[in-house]
């Protein structure tokens, strides 16, 4: 007897999950439309049942929410370096130019010229300096871009090992762009709370 009524679980459970897969489906679907027509034709009906068989325990959900968290986090964090960078820069400007004005101030008059000529070396020199800063902002920027490349390699990594289709490691502009909008269709289920409850499981 406890056969027949784990069986009649099992069976309800699986009808469930096809409710639950249906539902999600359509969602999809209704979003997909939202897109520009050339993404909508490249997301058939089989890519979008496979989207939603991978969002029905919720995890990928979850795994979304924690890879938006972390990127902003490595955003930020970038930022603040790049930021860091220019205030020091800013800071050196302003110290040279507050050198020279307290100076040329505390300057007897028959010294300004002599100091004047000074000062126009030491501006000479500052810059090779600026030349420098900038190679220095340009070094950070293109370390930027490698680390947010990086992330953007480790999240489609985690999506692919997570069984989400349409992710897998690429660099191609066009693959990368749909798969933005998968993660974007993701997040718009998310918000809509179309989450699987544990209630409803």
């Amino acid at each position: 007897m406890d056969r027949y009524a784990a069986a009649g679980d099992e069976a309800a459970d699986r009808a469930r999950q096809q409710e639950r897969h249906y539902q999600l489906l359509s969602a999809l679907q209704s979003l997909v439309k939202e897109l520009p027509s050339s993404f909508q034709q490249r997301l058939s009906y089989t890519t979008l049942s496979d989207l939603a068989l991978a969002l029905l325990d919720g995890t990928v959900f979850e795994i979304v929410q924690g890879l938006l968290e972390i990127q902003h986090l490595t955003e930020k964090s970038l930022y603040n370096q790049r930021l860091r960078l220019q205030n020091e820069h800013r800071v050196l400007r302003q110290t040279l130019r507050q050198k020279h004005l307290e100076a040329q101030q505390s300057c007897r008059p028959h010294n300004l010229p002599v100091l004047q000529a000074a000062q126009q070396r030491e501006l000479e020199s500052w810059q090779a300096m600026e030349h420098r800063i900038r190679e220095e902002q340009q070094a950070m920027d293109r370390k930027i871009v490698l680390e947010l490349d990086r992330k953007v390699a480790d999240q489609q990594s985690t999506l692919e090992k997570a069984g989400v289709a349409g992710f897998y490691v690429t660099t191609n502009p066009q693959e990368l762009t749909l798969q933005m909008n998968l993660l974007e269709l993701i997040r718009k289920l998310q918000q809509r709370g179309c989450q699987v409850g544990k209630a409803a499981l």
